[in-house]
């Protein structure tokens, strides 16, 4: 079976495009940064790391210091497709990623977003 696509897309070329979503709905940078904390676990230096280094997705969730183990309870449609129920764990993982963005930028309550402000980093 084919790899989708979108595992060798890095991280750095779709960051950017995460932030632009974000600041278009009066978030910020360090909002969607400890949004996408909370799920992998990544301290502000080592989302820069990998930035810098233009690790894929698959490194950029293999790399990561630990999915929050609440992010089970990220439900809902993104991509057309309900997020609990994608098979694939990496590409779980991604749409988690899609899906906390997109709350943040339809202005949710981080406390909200992060189901109930739990940090896990």
């Amino acid at each position: 079976m084919a790899r989708h696509r979108i595992f060798a897309t890095s991280f750095a070329s779709i960051y950017p495009l995460y932030v632009a979503k974000a600041e278009r709905k009066n978030r910020s940078r360090e909002d969607v940064d400890q949004v996408i904390s909370w799920l992998t676990g990544y301290d502000a230096a080592g989302l820069e790391e990998a930035i810098a280094r233009e690790v894929d997705l698959e490194t950029f969730f293999a790399e990561a210091p630990g999915i929050n183990p609440q992010a089970s309870l990220i439900t809902g449609v993104i991509c057309g497709h309900r997020v609990e129920e994608i098979e694939d764990p990496l590409m779980q993982q991604i749409r988690y990623m899609d899906k906390l963005v997109d709350e943040l930028a339809r202005g949710k309550k981080m406390a909200t977003i992060l189901r109930d402000g739990t940090v896990g980093t």
